[in-house]
C-alpha cells in the first residue's frame, strides 16, 4: 500500500513548483515511508510514497512503459489478487515483464484494455495513469471504496490525492466548511455522503468510478455497482461456493515479501481469516502465523452486556490460539492514551471521525507495525451478510431511515437552537437517494427487497466508514491491512443472495457459520455477534467530560459558536438517558462528548473557515 498524489494543470509549470510539490508528497510520508518518487512534466506532477510490500526490489513509482508510440506513468496504491491471471493474460497478448509487481501488470493493462481495465481487477486500489503525448489523465478507484481518491476540480486544472491533506497543501484550495459539510458533519458524522469531502470544494471518486481529465473537463464513468440477478443455485451449492469464494479470497491475500500477521478478536469473520491462513500456512509447511487482539485497562471490572455487546472475547480468543496453534500477542490499551490518540486520529483521517473506535485501533496498529508490515482483519462480513441486530429486528428494520441512526434529536441537542434547520431534511434525503439508486428485481419478495435495500445502505455508507477507519488508522502506521470479505466476488453473491440463506437457521450471518462449522470450534461458529471492543472504564467518560468542558470555556474555539452548552452538560450528567447511540451501535455518550472534542481539534488544526 502507498500514498499517491498529483497535480495536471495546463497553465502551470511544474518543474518550478518542486518545493510545493515536495510538501505534497511529505503530507503522504506515514502512508509510504520505505521510498517515495515523482514524475514531473511541464502540465503534470505525479507523486508517490511507497510501503514496499511485493517486489521491494523492482517496484518503485511512479512508474513508465511505452506502448504503440505513447508514455504512460502510473501512480498506484493498493493491491491486485488477480496479478497472476491478468500477467497470463498479457503475456499472451505480446507484454513482456521486467519486475513481478502487481504496478507493472496493472499499467501495462491499462495500456492495452484502456478505460476497460477496470473489468478485469480484482483488489483494493486506487490509481492514476496519465497519458503524456494525449495529455490525458485517468483516475480510478476499485469497486468496493476500500483504497480512498479524493480530488479538487477548478477551471484549469485537477488536484488528487490518497488523502485530502496533500490537496490541501498544495495552496491552491482554503480549508472551509459551509452549511453542507457542517450538515455532514453533525447530522450525518462520522459518515458521510458518498463522493463528499466534507471540505468545500473537496470530492472524492466512489467506489468503482473512474475519471478522465483532458486538460478542460473531468467525465466520470460507474464501472461497478450493486446489479440484481437471480440466485440460482441451491441451498448446498450456496454452502459450497461462499466457502469456495472466501477461501480463495482469504488464500489470495496471502501473498507477501514483508512479515504478515493478523486481527484476532475471537469473532466468527476474523477466526474463519485465521484458521483458513494457519491452514494454508499447515499445508505448505511455513511457520505459524501470529495474530493480534486489543483489550483496554481493567475493561473487565466494568464490562456490561448489552444487546449490541452480548459478551467478551477473552474465552474465544483463546480458543481460536489453541486452534491456529498461533503466537498471539495482546495489547493493551490505557484510557487515558486512547483520549490523547483522539487528536492524530483527525489528522489520519483529516476529519472528525468514529472517535475511540478510531484512535484505539490507531494505537493498535501502531504497536503491531514494530514487527509486521501486513495484517488481514475481518470487516465487512456484517454488512453482506446481515451481521447487525437491525437486520433481525423488524420494528428497526422497516423504519424508513438510516439504521445505525435513528433518532436525531441527540444530535440536534448539541447544537445551538436554530443552527442548521435543515439538518434532518439532509438526512432524510441522503437517505432518499440511496433507496432510489438501488437494483431490484421484478419478482423480490417484500423483505427481499428491503434487504437489499439494507444491505446497499450498509455498504455505501456504514461500511464506508468502517473501511475509511481501517485504511487511515492503519496507513498512518505505515502498516497495510487487507480485508477478504471485501472481494467483489463475495459482494455480488451476497447481494443477491435470498434473506433465508443469507440467514440459514435463523442466525445472523447463517450462511457463513454453516460453510465453516466443519473448520472452527463450535463456540466460535454458534457465538451471537460482538462488535469491535470499546472501552467501558468510567474514567474514560470522566477524562472526555473534562476536555469537553475545557473546550467550551475557552471562547476562542469556534466550535462554540455552534454548541449548546446546556445540551451538552445535560449528556454529562444523564448519560443514561441517551435512548440510541449517535451512530451504529457503540457511540454512547463518551463517544458523543470525544466527537466534540474531534471536531473541535479539526477546526482549529485544520484552521477551517466556516461560512454559513
Amino acid at each position: 500500500m502507498c500514498g499517491i498524489a498529483g497535480w495536471f494543470d495546463n497553465h502551470h509549470d511544474f518543474r518550478e513548483m518542486r518545493d510545493v510539490l515536495g510538501e505534497m508528497s511529505a503530507q503522504l510520508r506515514r502512508r509510504g515511508p520505505d521510498e517515495h518518487g515523482e514524475y514531473i512534466r511541464r502540465h503534470c506532477a505525479l507523486l508517490h510514497r511507497r510501503l514496499a510490500v511485493i517486489d521491494r526490489e523492482n517496484g518503485q513509482q511512479p512508474m513508465s512503459t511505452l506502448y504503440l508510440g505513447e508514455k504512460f506513468t502510473i501512480v498506484y496504491n493498493g493491491e491486485l489478487y488477480n496479478t497472476d491471471e491478468l500477467r497470463r493474460e498479457l503475456v499472451e497478448a505480446g507484454f513482456g515483464f521486467s519486475t513481478h509487481s502487481d504496478t507493472e501488470v496493472l499499467l501495462k493493462a491499462y495500456c492495452y484494455y484502456k478505460e476497460k481495465c477496470v473489468e478485469k481487477l480484482n483488489g483494493i486500489f486506487a490509481f492514476a495513469v496519465y497519458e503524456e503525448t494525449s495529455g490525458r489523465l485517468f483516475l480510478c478507484r476499485d469497486r468496493i471504496g476500500v483504497k480512498p481518491l479524493f480530488y479538487h476540480l477548478y477551471n484549469d486544472g485537477i488536484i488528487f490525492a490518497s488523502e485530502i491533506k496533500a490537496i490541501l497543501k498544495s495552496g491552491r484550495i482554503k480549508p472551509q466548511a459551509d452549511e453542507e459539510g457542517l450538515m455532514e458533519l453533525f447530522f450525518l458524522g462520522p459518515a458521510r455522503t458518498p463522493g463528499c469531502g466534507i471540505f468545500k470544494g473537496i470530492g472524492e471518486l466512489l467506489p468503482g468510478q473512474y475519471a478522465v481529465y483532458d486538460g478542460k473537463t473531468m467525465t466520470t464513468h460507474r464501472y461497478g455497482s450493486l446489479t440484481a440477478h437471480p440466485h440460482e443455485d441451491s441451498e448446498q451449492e450456496t454452502i459450497d461456493k461462499m466457502r469456495f469464494l472466501l477461501t480463495d479470497a482469504i488464500e489470495r491475500q496471502l501473498v507477501s515479501d514483508v512479515p504478515m500477521c493478523f486481527f484476532l478478536s475471537g469473532g466468527l469473520d476474523s477466526s474463519i481469516i485465521c484458521q483458513t491462513a494457519s491452514n494454508f500456512c499447515r499445508r505448505n509447511k511455513k511457520p505459524p502465523i501470529h495474530t493480534y487482539s486489543v483489550e483496554y485497562r481493567d475493561n473487565k471490572a466494568y464490562f456490561q452486556a448489552s444487546l449490541f455487546q452480548p459478551n467478551a472475547d477473552d474465552d474465544y480468543i483463546r480458543l481460536m490460539v489453541d486452534s491456529t496453534g498461533s503466537h498471539h500477542h495482546e495489547v493493551i490499551l490505557d484510557n487515558e492514551d486512547l483520549l490523547h490518540a483522539l487528536y492524530p486520529s483527525v489528522t489520519a483521517r483529516d476529519l472528525p471521525g468514529y472517535v475511540d473506535i478510531d484512535s484505539s485501533l490507531l494505537l493498535f496498529c501502531r504497536e503491531i507495525k514494530r514487527d509486521f508490515t501486513v495484517a488481514l482483519s475481518g470487516e465487512c462480513a456484517d454488512e453482506l451478510f446481515g451481521g447487525y441486530p437491525w437486520y433481525h429486528n423488524r420494528a428497526i428494520l422497516f423504519e424508513d431511515c438510516f439504521p445505525w441512526s435513528r433518532e436525531q434529536d441527540i444530535r440536534r441537542k448539541v447544537l445551538k437552537n436554530g443552527l442548521l434547520p435543515r439538518g434532518e431534511e439532509y438526512v432524510r434525503q441522503r437517505y432518499l437517494d440511496t433507496i432510489r439508486s438501488i437494483d431490484t428485481l421484478p419478482e423480490d419478495s417484500p423483505l427481499d427487497r428491503r434487504m437489499r435495500e439494507m444491505f446497499a445502505l450498509n455498504f455505501y455508507w456504514f461500511m464506508q466508514c468502517l473501511l475509511e477507519r481501517k485504511d487511515r488508522c492503519s496507513m498512518y502506521s505505515g502498516l497495510e491491512v487487507r480485508v477478504p470479505f471485501c472481494d467483489m466476488r463475495l459482494v455480488d453473491y451476497a447481494y443477491n443472495m435470498p434473506w433465508k440463506l443469507k440467514a440459514l437457521n435463523g442466525r445472523e450471518k447463517g450462511i457463513i457459520r454453516k460453510a465453516f462449522e466443519d473448520m472452527l470450534p463450535h463456540d466460535i461458529v454458534w457465538r451471537k455477534k460482538s462488535p469491535y471492543p470499546k472501552t467501558h472504564n468510567p474514567v474514560y467518560m470522566k477524562l472526555c467530560s473534562q476536555k469537553v468542558r475545557d473546550i467550551l470555556d475557552d471562547k476562542s474555539h469556534r466550535i462554540n459558536g455552534l454548541l449548546s452548552r446546556e445540551g451538552i452538560e445535560d449528556i454529562i450528567g444523564h448519560p443514561d438517558r441517551l435512548r440510541s447511540p449517535w451512530y451504529g451501535q457503540l457511540m454512547k455518550a463518551p463517544q458523543i462528548l470525544a466527537y466534540i472534542i474531534e471536531v473541535d481539534r479539526w477546526l482549529e488544526s485544520y484552521d477551517v473557515e466556516l461560512s454559513i
